[in-house]
């Protein structure tokens, strides 16, 4: 990649200012600021008109962006205003499916494995469930900087695209996790705060506090289904096998992919049901991107357009 003049084009520094401006003012008005929306806002500004480099970067990473944004944004309307929230119904199909007998009773695989559990299984669940966002996005600028840019922007819409296909579904069927039921029984109390179930061990094991941390910040515990959590390793792996990336690569994102599965059901976060909801999602949003969107020419030229500025 060359290095490009300092100051962007007057039409993109436009456009930069009036982006972050309306995210800002949005973000203000509905949510709130947090110290660390400045601090990106400040980031991004000073990284767009820095020069053509680290410009390019920050258009490379506007899926990324967007993706954290949205995610913020759910908050504006929660999606248990929207439709009602299954509890009961989504912990008896999983139950029915993947029940696990004990005795006379039946247990759902999460049930099961809040009484069987050990140290070893504990922290290996909390180094899976810390790559779930990290190792996806250093994959992709691992792409990015070894010059393969349309493979990653590839990837990264796809990311983008998976996301908001689950965002939507979460508005269409609001679904309990298998921790709230344990906690709250069967009844959706909104505002309830988030928890962070069978991770609490890995952080009790570390002391590090880690996911206290960010579970206590989550303002929706009723965005289970599906659980895209399983589906951002396993969209990079996708786009690692495409790429023909090194096997070192393939191999870490699938040890990992297969590791987030386990830990989402073994940490109660997640049904089984959810992780093959999210499974699905990965795959809907890869095959949606490019097998119709990328057979749309305006869409397709756009791409091409997109990354070859990147690459620039």
């Amino acid at each position: 990649m060359r290095t490009g003049s300092n100051l962007p084009p007057r039409r993109q520094a436009l456009w930069c200012a009036g982006a972050l401006l309306m995210w800002l003012a949005v973000t203000a008005i509905f949510i709130g600021f947090r110290p660390e929306h400045i601090v990106m806002a400040l980031l991004i500004f000073a990284l767009f008109f820095l020069n053509g480099t680290t410009r390019r970067l920050v258009v490379a990473l506007a899926p990324f962006f967007v993706f954290g944004i949205s995610y913020d944004w759910m908050n504006i309307v929660p999606n248990y205003m929207v439709n009602p929230v299954d509890v009961q119904g989504l912990y008896e199909a999983e139950k029915s499916l993947f029940g696990i007998a004990a005795g006379s009773s039946v247990l759902t695989p999460n049930e099961f494995f809040a009484i069987h559990n050990c140290a070893l299984m504990d922290f290996m669940a909390g180094i899976f469930y810390l790559c779930w966002v990290p190792l996806p996005i250093v994959f992709g600028l691992w792409l990015y900087f070894t010059g393969r840019e349309l493979p990653y922007l590839h990837f990264a819409l796809v990311f983008l695209l998976v996301n908001l296909l689950g965002f939507a579904f979460y508005y269409v069927h609001p679904a309990a996790p298998p921790w709230y039921v344990a906690l709250h029984g069967f009844e959706a109390v909104p505002g309830t705060p988030g928890d962070v179930a069978g991770l609490g061990r890995f952080d009790a094991m570390t002391g590090l506090g880690i996911f206290d941390g960010l579970y206590a910040r989550n303002s929706n515990v009723f965005a289970a289904l599906p659980s895209l959590h399983s589906a951002y390793t396993l969209v990079a792996l996708i786009y690692a096998v495409r790429s023909r990336s090194p096997l070192a690569w393939t191999a870490v994102l699938a040890v990992v992919t297969l590791g987030i599965w386990f830990t989402a059901v073994y940490s109660s976060h997640h049904y089984i049901i959810d992780v093959l909801a999210g499974i699905c999602c990965a795959f809907a949003g890869f095959l949606l991107f490019e097998y119709v969107l990328m057979k749309i020419g305006p869409f397709a030229r756009f791409i091409d357009k997109y990354a070859r500025f990147i690459s620039k």
